[in-house]
């Protein structure tokens, strides 16, 4: 038999014109599949192992849905029957290990991997992903090719439609592929497939949540939280406050904020958090601010650079209204979630 393989993932997808993926929707994929289920899945479409991506036709789509039978996967083989009779692309992803990705399938997999919980963010092999994301217009009739959009727009005024382009992007919205259990979200725009969103995770209007990031517990957010950042257990961000992504000018430091945090309104982040901290309304904290330490009687003891009080627990930064300079003493005051803005009933 094989060996254990990393995920796999059937989905259905679209291609431009000239046969290239645009994208593809797995609706449930597999983590750590049986060495049982790829054999049965080699002996049914001709997979030679490694990371590959197979399209299927209808009678190798047949014999995939045989395999997944044979495995007692009836998840998966009610899939298979949705998509029979199907003139839409199909295609199998195989994923023997959790290595760069070489295709748009494999990316796509990957991305709604993080997005339905089963690898958290900075969990997975996302190198080199730009690159094999086509730049595509997202409209209400699905996905369609820049080089092939004038003439999509001219066909439907011709029938008396208006096609509605919703977004040129590499990425498109989560809830188009994956609305994780417990979850509330204001304008689903604004949350990007890849993101990472916990049961009991709220996202309002003005809340935006980038690929590769996102929550891992109860979470209020308001604010932005950029590529790469992780946001803990019972934090909140208020509205318009920002977090600085792994992106943001040449920054490879992975922000963080811990549990029970508050990031105030229009605050911003620029360093990991640790636990129970908080940052004032409209205060900008990055690595390298430099910070007057207090002690327990509010006299200035020292002043570091923000960055060397990384991830230490219990801390509230302010900006001191008369001098202007930015303080952090010990936080003592104790950040509560509001059950009802936080229910998901």
């Amino acid at each position: 038999m094989s060996g254990n393989h990393f995920s796999l993932g059937l989905g259905i997808g679209t291609q431009s014109a000239a046969g290239d993926w645009l994208e593809v929707f797995y609706s449930k994929p597999l983590l750590a599949p049986s060495a049982a289920l790829v054999d049965a899945l080699k002996a049914a479409t001709g997979y030679s192992g490694g990371n590959q991506a197979i399209a299927l036709d209808s009678a190798q789509l047949a014999a995939v849905s045989d395999a997944f039978a044979k495995n007692n996967i009836s998840e998966q083989q009610a899939i298979c029957e949705a998509l029979t009779g199907t003139t839409e692309p199909l295609v199998l992803t195989l994923l023997e290990t959790d290595a760069a990705p070489a295709s748009t399938p494999e990316v796509y997999l990957k991305l709604q991997m993080l997005s339905h919980r089963l690898v958290k963010p900075h969990g997975i092999n996302l190198s080199g992903m730009f690159g094999l994301l086509p730049n595509v217009a997202w409209t209400n009739e699905g996905a369609i090719a820049l080089a092939e959009l004038p003439m999509r727009q001219l066909k439907a005024r011709a029938e008396g439609r208006v096609l509605d382009v919703q977004s040129v992007d590499k990425f498109p919205k989560m809830s188009n592929y994956v609305v994780p259990a417990g979850i509330r979200i204001g304008d689903a725009s604004r949350v990007r497939l890849g993101a990472h969103l916990a049961e009991g995770t709220t996202i309002m209007h003005e809340g935006f949540v980038n690929f590769n990031a996102g929550t891992l517990g109860t979470s209020m957010v308001e604010g932005r939280i950029s590529a790469g950042v992780v946001v803990g257990n019972g934090s909140d961000l208020g509205g318009g406050c920002s977090t600085m992504g792994t992106l943001s000018g040449g920054n490879n430091v992975v922000i963080s904020v811990g549990e029970g945090c508050l990031i105030g309104a229009n605050a911003g982040l620029g360093l990991p958090l640790g636990d129970r901290c908080t940052i004032e309304a409209g205060l900008y904290v990055t690595g390298g601010s430099k910070v007057v330490v207090l002690d327990e009687n509010g006299k200035a003891v020292e002043t570091v650079k923000a960055g060397e009080l990384a991830g230490k627990p219990d801390l509230l930064f302010r900006r001191n209204s008369e001098s202007g300079r930015i303080e952090v003493k010990t936080n003592k005051s104790a950040i509560e979630l509001n059950a009802e803005l936080h229910s998901h009933n």
